[in-house]
């Protein structure tokens, strides 16, 4: 027996901020195609769905969210960020079909080629997911002193980074760039891809039903250059992440950015001569790159008249 005629049940893509999915205040969208060839005459791919195009109130919407989470997150401790990043691997592997559709249709690439980006994501989770307790003693520990002192250095997260999200990687780019962020213990406001926002915005599904407090992740969808803008300005946010602005947009946006000092992550190159490499090893440089190290000096007294110490 043939199964009756229906109608499709299209998905309605939204925001993730503070932990909900809300729709930009402005009710704007924008149409989201499949990437297409150069060779392609028609220039325009197939309409996947409508976007979100967020304004400046939903970005500052979405670092009042940041901020408030920080609190909670950056207490947390390490073992425990680290189950959680665990976490949203495991749910990502559970949805792997959807996202190997979306990555497809996003970037162009065969239903293999798309595969291979999202397994390579998720073992990203996993391994941003070891990080989170050993990152301290990599970059922290005791500093021989001159004095009866225990000098101690160790690590904290910045606060609020807003992050750009690549534009070519929509999402191994995208988890590579969110994953060391709130690995560390800061909160993020991302900015996702702006020609295939998609995978981003699934992936917010993903973190709201993996454990993670609402707020540490916040995810926008629209023009790259109007929502970054706010970003830079923004007396609240604590750095900046511009690895999706181009060499333009990105020398604007470090000029407001130093109006409060903002910690600026600018990788190079910035002239596009050549696409990043996402799936060559990442390295520490991202999880170094927004924290702070304090340092503690504690005198360590005195024993009895030799003067010996501990």
């Amino acid at each position: 027996m043939s199964e009756p005629n229906r109608l499709s049940v299209f998905k309605t893509y939204k925001l993730y901020v503070g932990g909900k999915f809300p729709r930009s205040e402005s009710g704007r969208v924008y149409e989201v195609t499949t990437q297409t060839s150069a060779a392609d005459a028609a220039g325009k791919g197939k309409w996947l769905a409508n976007a979100p195009l967020s304004s400046r109130k939903d970005a500052r919407d979405a670092v009042v969210a940041a901020r408030k989470a920080f609190g909670g997150w950056s207490g947390a401790t390490a073992y425990n960020r680290g189950q959680i990043l665990y976490r949203v691997a495991e749910m990502l592997e559970g949805r792997r079909d959807q996202f190997v559709r979306e990555v497809a249709d996003a970037e162009g690439l065969s239903k293999s080629k798309a595969a291979a980006v999202v397994d390579a994501a998720i073992d990203r989770w996993v391994w941003y997911a070891g990080w989170t307790d050993k990152i301290g003693q990599v970059v922290g520990g005791a500093n021989p002193v001159a004095g009866p002192f225990f000098n101690l250095s160790t690590p904290e997260p910045t606060g609020v980074v807003a992050v750009l999200a690549p534009q070519e990687s929509s999402f191994l780019g995208l988890v590579s760039v969110i994953a060391p962020v709130i690995a560390t213990g800061n909160t993020a406001v991302v900015v996702a891809s702006e020609n295939s926002p998609l995978p981003a915005l699934s992936l917010g599904e993903v973190l709201a039903t993996s454990d993670l407090p609402g707020g540490v992740v916040n995810i926008l969808s629209g023009r790259t250059a109007e929502i970054a803008a706010p970003l830079a300005s923004h007396q609240d946010v604590n750095a900046i992440d511009l690895t999706g602005a181009g060499p333009d947009l990105a020398k604007e946006l470090e000029i407001a950015a130093a109006d409060n000092l903002k910690r600026v992550l600018r990788p190079r190159p910035v002239d596009g001569e050549r696409a990043a490499d996402w799936t060559a090893d990442q390295g520490t440089h991202r999880l170094t790159a927004f924290l702070e190290t304090k340092t503690v000096w504690h005198p360590t007294g005195a024993l009895g008249v030799s003067g010996s110490s501990y």
